[in-house]
């Protein structure tokens, strides 16, 4: 297990709000080396003592339940060096006195300084055998920035060693995706296009664009979430049995389904995509206000794609996609709906009105399976049999000791485990078919449709929502 952890982007709000409350637990629970060292990284100009005076209130408020002896004891393992990322001198003079130990790289930075900080850590020798590096996503804004920064990345590093980050991948409940369908026979055998009539991935956040106005003006909710999380979600779902859960046999199948998406084209744009972006309006009996990029800006906050997978086992099945920010509620989740019966024998309802099997797998903000079934439960026991719409729930336990995604995901590559990783051909199939979503709307000029804060998006919206969703927007206007 390495021992020794290079966070740069220190100073940031994900390494102050995750990274850093993950150490803490990571180590309180005795799962890191004795000798485990952590040296932050940023550009802010402090010496050691100050940053720990930054972080200290910053880990009360993200963990209150930790003691002061266990905070006290992650402060006493870090230091704090000032570097200029786009200086590779920088970054090498802020390393190489501690590369004679086993390091990880964290690059909590933007996707523009990879390179640079890269060649400085090269430079430092902290990508020599056997240090590692992690990268978060996004690994560039289109194909050919992801080309750049992984063909420069891998004239430093061998891929066996680069650990990139989607967080989505280090969520319980998106790993228990794969063991609820390969490891029950009642869906496997169902899970193919015979049986299967549409698929339904909604990300969906109340939260605005707040905070991030300079990243997500460059990126929009294609780029930030349907490139990276939902993406990863429909190869989870989609993807073949793997010969084993070996990463790369893992990584093999998603590569797969990335490469079967078919691309969208100018001709579909309008019917299997919308975009949007929110207006003013209320969230939660709050007004917000409207969200208002920078002048030229293309950035979206509303994505709705239909996706479709040209192999065997999904031939004709539509995969629904939709992101959106400022929605009503804060929601992922994961909707299966199944054929209806090929022969329908009851009176009540009849078989226009029968609700077909609907599987719902949501991940946030809580775990819960659903399974919606048809059942004569409700019916009169003496007349003729009459079908209700019937909820088999199955809620995880609220008392689970659940693991935030990057405790796990730090874990892994501490001690080099792919599995829950992005590879390099993943990151390059998946930002082909992104672009093609992206060329399609430039070259049909598809409009930006406005929204109303606290809506389900915009009027084209239900096109692409699930079904009882857009039901319960129609019932409550």
């Amino acid at each position: 297990m390495h021992d020794t952890l290079f966070l740069f982007g220190a100073t940031g709000d994900l390494a102050q709000r995750y990274l850093f409350p993950s150490l803490l637990r990571l180590l309180g629970d005795g799962l890191l080396p004795e000798d485990f060292r952590v040296r932050a990284l940023a550009l802010s100009p402090h010496d050691t003592e100050k940053f720990h005076g930054i972080l200290r209130p910053r880990l009360e408020q993200a963990m209150p339940q930790a003691s002061q002896d266990d905070i006290n004891n992650l402060l006493s393992r870090i230091d704090y060096r000032s570097v200029d990322l786009r200086n590779p001198e920088s970054v090498a003079d802020a390393v190489k006195d501690l590369v004679h130990r086993r390091c990880l790289s964290n690059l909590a930075i933007p996707p523009g300084l990879y390179i640079s900080t890269c060649e400085g850590l090269a430079l430092g020798g902290a990508l020599a055998t056997p240090h590692r590096l992690m990268l978060e996503k996004p690994i560039g804004s289109d194909s050919a920035s992801a080309e750049e920064i992984l063909q420069s990345i891998a004239k430093l590093i061998d891929e066996d060693r680069v650990f990139r980050i989607d967080h989505y991948l280090g969520k319980a409940a998106v790993q228990n995706l794969m063991a609820l369908r390969f490891g029950n026979t009642l869906l496997e055998a169902v899970w193919n296009r015979n049986y299967i009539e549409s698929v339904h991935i909604l990300v969906a956040e109340s939260d605005g664009v707040d905070g991030r106005d300079s990243y997500y003006s460059r990126a929009g909710a294609m780029r930030d979430m349907v490139q990276s999380h939902i993406l990863q979600l429909l190869c989870l779902v989609a993807m073949e049995p793997p010969a084993s859960l070996e990463a790369d046999r893992i990584r093999d199948e998603k590569v797969k389904v990335l490469r079967a998406l078919r691309p969208l084209d100018a001709k579909h744009a309008s019917t299997d995509s919308v975009r949007g972006r929110y207006t003013a309006g209320t969230i939660n009996d709050q007004p917000v206000q409207a969200y208002q990029p920078p002048e030229g800006s293309e950035a979206e906050t509303f994505v709705g794609v239909t996706a479709h997978i040209d192999n065997w086992r999904w031939e004709g099945v539509p995969f629904h996609l939709v992101t959106g920010k400022r929605l009503p509620e804060r929601t992922t989740r994961i909707e299966v709906n199944l054929k209806p019966v090929t022969h329908w024998v009851f009176e009540r309802p009849d078989r226009h009105n029968a609700q077909p099997n609907r599987l719902t797998f949501q991940l946030q903000p809580q775990e819960n399976i659903q399974l919606g079934l048809m059942s004569s439960l409700a019916g009169p026991e003496w007349g003729a049999l009459e079908l209700q719409p019937l909820e088999l729930e199955l809620s995880v336990p609220t008392g689970l000791h659940r693991r935030i995604a990057y405790e796990r995901l730090f874990l892994d590559a501490l001690n080099g485990n792919h599995a829950l990783f992005v590879r390099d051909d993943e990151v390059r199939a998946a930002w082909a078919w992104i672009d093609s979503v992206s060329n399609a709307w430039k070259d049909a000029n598809l409009p930006m449709e406005p929204y109303t804060a606290g809506s389900w998006g915009p009027l084209q919206a239900p096109d692409f929502l699930p079904e009882h969703i857009v039901s319960a927007a129609g019932n409550a206007k």
